[in-house]
């Protein structure tokens, strides 16, 4: 596998298309912190780490609304791809939705939000949108 970010994206996006309400994937430092601010930004309902002997997983809780059944990423898109590399600074920070979805970016401070970025006055690689 190549791209094991585009790979843990692709998971979800074909989960909620599917209607699961939970999914599995195989787990790394920067997914546990993608999937941790997923779920502070309410786009998921619950995440696990569970321990396995040949690797470990995250299981992740998908959050639908309860009335319509809509799922609540509307879209989840790759920015940043190992052959193409997408960095932002401060001043050209991406707006996703005019501020409605977010952007998740690699820091020197760790993985953070775009406007987490913005407030802690650092820029990095755009690792994926969603909205």
């Amino acid at each position: 596998m190549t791209d094991p970010i585009a790979d843990y994206l692709t998971r979800i996006r074909n989960a909620y298309l599917a209607g699961k309400k939970v999914v599995e994937i195989p787990s790394s430092k920067m997914k546990v912190a993608i999937t941790e601010i997923l779920c502070e930004k309410g786009y998921i309902l619950s995440y696990k780490v569970v321990e396995g002997t040949p690797y470990n997983t995250i299981k992740i809780a998908l959050k639908y609304h309860p009335q319509t059944k809509m799922a609540a990423i509307k879209k989840i898109q790759r920015v940043s791809t190992p052959g193409l590399r997408v960095y932002a600074d401060v001043e050209n920070m991406p707006r996703v939705l005019n501020g409605l979805g977010i952007a998740i970016l690699s820091t020197s401070k760790g993985i953070v939000t775009d406007k987490e970025a913005k407030n802690m006055n650092v820029g990095g690689e755009v690792i994926c949108y969603v909205y």
